[in-house]
């Protein structure tokens, strides 16, 4: 297993898909760990779950401040959630569903799950929410189209994808004290990304297909 050398990027120990999103961040700095976040909302390029952990590493390595990155990582996660929620807000909710769900790999179910979140949870849904994969990323639409006070969603916002983005970065930060481990996170990480994507895959085509009999059944 190899070390850090100092005429090495932390980045370049790094393989697959893993090592291409360090080396991204590490090329775009902290306002490029922002730009990662903001679109998570509705599709993200590459989940906060491995952007996150991989910006703390770095900053452990001298090559980002941490400070910065939790500011702008939280601040693109508010953006993001900001855009849905004028969205919704706008157009109503039922024609910002018929909207995004024309989105590869987005469905209506999912919009219509975190709508019954906030029905069911009120205000505190948006904070709890943007700690729950799935709700957190569409949770801001039926807030815009209920006109919650915006006051009360951005605090709630920015509290809840505060505390979502510390954990992930602070995991990242105390991995960046074992520069031993670098490769073999890289390794496993790598795995669980692509096994996840399978696992993603194959759950989007059997719901296709479960639609496409539901609508044969009904006809």
């Amino acid at each position: 297993m190899s070390t850090l050398t100092a005429a090495s990027s932390p980045a370049d120990e790094m393989t697959g898909i893993v090592g291409f999103a360090a080396r991204s961040i590490e090329a775009l700095g902290e306002w490029g760990v922002g730009l990662f976040t903001l679109p998570e909302t509705v599709f993200p390029p590459i989940p906060s779950e491995v952007i996150l952990p991989l910006a703390g590493f770095l900053t452990r390595q001298g090559t980002m401040n941490l400070g910065l990155v939790f500011v702008t990582s939280t601040l693109g996660a508010y953006l993001g959630a900001l855009a849905l929620y004028f969205l919704g807000a706008k157009v109503g909710l039922e024609r910002s569903i018929r909207l995004l769900s024309k989105l590869p790999l987005v469905d209506r179910s999912d919009f219509e799950t975190a709508h019954d979140w906030l029905r069911r949870h009120g205000k505190s849904a948006i904070f709890f929410g943007r700690l729950l994969p799935g709700v957190r990323s569409l949770i801001s639409l039926p807030a815009g189209a209920q006109r919650m006070h915006l006051g009360t969603f951005s605090l709630f916002t920015i509290a809840g994808s505060g505390i979502w983005n510390g954990a992930l970065l602070g995991f990242g930060a105390l991995l960046g004290r074992q520069y031993t481990m670098v490769e073999q996170y890289s390794r496993y990480l790598n795995y669980a990304v692509y096994g996840g994507l399978a696992l993603f895959v194959v759950w989007l085509v059997v719901r296709y297909v479960r639609r496409k009999r539901t609508a044969g059944q009904t006809q």
